[in-house]
């Protein structure tokens, strides 16, 4: 197949972002496919979960304002097989100092052009917004992943996000490409609240087969995990999250199969 890139956002913070992309990263690797993660948080807090230093090295803002090649930028962590660009909060600069840039929407589209060919998945790690690091992301993916916690209000935040996919995927489609829903990713279910399952339903009421079979439950490995700079299925390969990490990669790989 070739390259998929996935954009997992949500302008939502707290919602399992940087969860999902560090241990569905992970667990795509460990199904034999070439995955690389790029972090695009100036938080760096996926850098941090797979134990990278967010200071050393080249980062995607040195990427993005061509200060070093891509290629340059690409390194491992010692506990997951993926591939990482790290981030920090140098990112956070970007929308000033690309103000005078037309094509500033189009900086990581054009990148990661050139590293398409040696991965199976590309990962985005995005901030919780909608500003110029979003929009990269969304004009660089083929389809984007959006994780929703099954809490009240979770519905009311899907709608900004979801009318900004629509002004891309209009845009992307006069330039001859295309940007679809990977899925709805439902994360931090407390299984005894009624009312997390009352979320469930209602989000799957208004999505239906967009809605993940996948689904993630609050655990506490999947919470320690990042603290120790590993994925949940390297620290706690026998938890609950484990396993659904390991249940969502394979929906992914068989939905584009």
């Amino acid at each position: 197949m070739s390259c998929k890139v996935i954009a997992i956002t949500n302008q939502k913070g707290g919602v399992g972002k940087t969860t999902t992309s560090v241990n569905l990263a992970d667990a795509l690797t460990r199904l034999d496919k070439r995955v690389l993660l790029i972090d695009l948080d100036p938080q760096a807090s996926a850098s941090l979960s797979l134990g990278l230093d967010r200071y050393e090295g080249n980062t995607i803002n040195d990427v993005l304002l061509d200060d070093c090649d891509i290629t340059k930028a690409i390194c491992q962590p010692k506990y997951s097989r993926c591939d990482v660009i790290i981030s920090n909060i140098e990112l956070s600069r970007l929308e000033i100092k690309t103000l005078d840039n037309p094509n500033r929407e189009f900086l990581l589209s054009e990148r990661i052009e050139k590293i398409k060919n040696k991965y199976d998945y590309i990962i985005m790690d995005c901030p919780p917004s909608l500003g110029i690091i979003t929009l990269n992301s969304l004009y660089a993916a083929d389809s984007c992943l959006i994780p929703v916690q099954c809490q009240f209000l979770a519905i009311d935040g899907l709608t900004q996000l979801l009318n900004t996919i629509k002004i891309v995927q209009k845009r992307k489609k006069l330039l001859g490409a295309n940007l679809q829903i990977e899925g709805i990713l439902l994360t931090m279910l407390d299984k005894r609240v009624v009312s997390s399952w009352q979320i469930v339903n209602e989000i799957k009421e208004c999505f239906g087969e967009k809605v993940f079979k996948t689904i993630i439950n609050v655990n506490v490995k999947a919470q320690i995990a990042p603290t120790v700079g590993k994925p949940v299925i390297a620290f706690a390969a026998r938890c609950p999250a484990a396993k659904q990490y390991k249940d969502l990669a394979k929906e992914i790989v068989n939905n584009n199969d």
